[in-house]
């Protein structure tokens, strides 16, 4: 049974997530998606270690889920080809945890983490002007010190 500390320290972190997402712009979105993912492989890694079963099923099954997520957020509107190999990386990540998990195979938990930290890593290195689809070079004088930081 859970103590009345441990059941409030809960509900605050998911006020707290709630509210970081509610206020987060699109591309830091996609960046708590890879860190979701990120954390609940890892878990699933200590779950593989102490033979937890059930525990590991459900936070690759949670991997998967964001995984996919990230796969149906691509925008297929543009066609360029970064779009169609990415949607082929996530599902080929997918397959790879999905194997994990039936496996109980800690090099695929490996392999996909290792994939999604170089995505994240490229994704994390967008140039801040560029985060919200207008370069800061295309904006106007006074747009692009706001886009700076400047007021």
């Amino acid at each position: 049974m859970k103590s009345a500390n441990a059941f409030g320290a809960k509900a605050y972190a998911d006020i707290n997530r709630h509210a970081n997402v509610e206020a987060a712009s699109p591309h830091r979105l996609i960046q708590m998606l890879f860190d979701g993912a990120l954390d609940r492989i890892a878990k699933a890694q200590g779950h593989i270690e102490r033979r937890d079963i059930a525990a590991k099923g459900h936070d690759i099954g949670r991997a998967i889920g964001i995984v996919e997520g990230l796969r149906m957020s691509l925008d297929r509107s543009v066609q360029h080809p970064l779009t169609q190999q990415l949607d082929q990386l996530y599902d080929y990540i997918c397959r790879c945890l999905l194997r994990a998990n039936l496996e109980s195979d800690s090099s695929l938990l490996a392999e996909s983490a290792g994939l999604l930290r170089e995505i994240k890593s490229a994704w994390d290195a967008i140039p801040e002007g560029y985060r919200h689809g207008v370069p800061v070079a295309a904006m106007t004088g006074d747009d692009s010190r706001i886009a700076m930081g400047a007021r």
